[in-house]
């Protein structure tokens, strides 16, 4: 594990928080750099991420998942499927303390991480599972289901589609705004919005894809 500089991740993270415009408190903030020392500490063994360098994790993995927070401000109750190391999903329950926010994966040791998120940084906001996400059956449906790098468009909106509320969207964090992949989405769905972000330090196309049914 890389040394943490906290005070200089501190000044990338608040200057990348400043440029896209968020309010976010310096209790916020704090609970970023700790999820962030959570992930670094735990990677070694856990392989949670290839990012190995605490800078790179800042831009590539908090200001990454920081750009989708304003798409989310209407969400309540939200699902991160295949939620690995905890992006977006702990990034968006320390942004929206309102929300509710589950995280869901197959893996046991990123659940467990997960887990140690929650319980570290007291993150009321957070529940986890570990299971396929067709398997998974909540008594209350969520208003959107998010990923970040997780499946194949289609393979994400077949496999979770009985977990979304009615009215509710889909929205994917992509790299490359996929065109192939909005092609193959099963009817009634279709891609709604496609937004393209800008994240500071990252010199790097990435996008929202917004589905919904039609």
């Amino acid at each position: 594990m890389m040394p943490l500089d906290r005070a200089l991740l501190a000044q990338i993270l608040g200057d990348g928080v400043a440029e896209l415009g968020l309010d976010l408190s310096a209790a916020q903030l704090g609970l970023l750099l700790n999820y962030l020392t959570l992930l670094a500490k735990w990677n070694g063994v856990y392989n949670l991420t290839s990012v190995r360098n605490p800078v790179q994790m800042v831009t590539q993995h908090l200001l990454d998942s920081l750009a989708a927070v304003p798409a989310f401000v209407h969400a309540s109750n939200v699902l991160d499927v295949g939620a690995g190391g905890g992006l977006p999903g702990i990034v968006l329950a320390i942004a929206h303390p309102a929300m509710a926010v589950a995280l869901i994966d197959t893996v046991h040791k990123k659940t467990a991480f997960l887990t140690q998120v929650k319980a570290e940084l007291g993150l009321s906001n957070v529940t986890v599972y570990t299971a396929r996400v067709e398997h998974l059956q909540v008594a209350k449906k969520f208003d959107v289901i998010t990923s970040r790098a997780f499946a194949d468009l289609s393979d994400f909106v077949r496999w979770s589609s009985h977990l979304l509320a009615e009215g509710g969207q889909f929205i994917a964090l992509k790299g490359v705004a996929p065109a192939e992949e909005q092609q193959r989405l099963p009817q009634p769905w279709h891609v709604s919005e496609l937004r393209s972000l800008q994240v500071p330090g990252l010199d790097a196309e990435r996008h929202l894809v917004f589905v919904r049914k039609k």
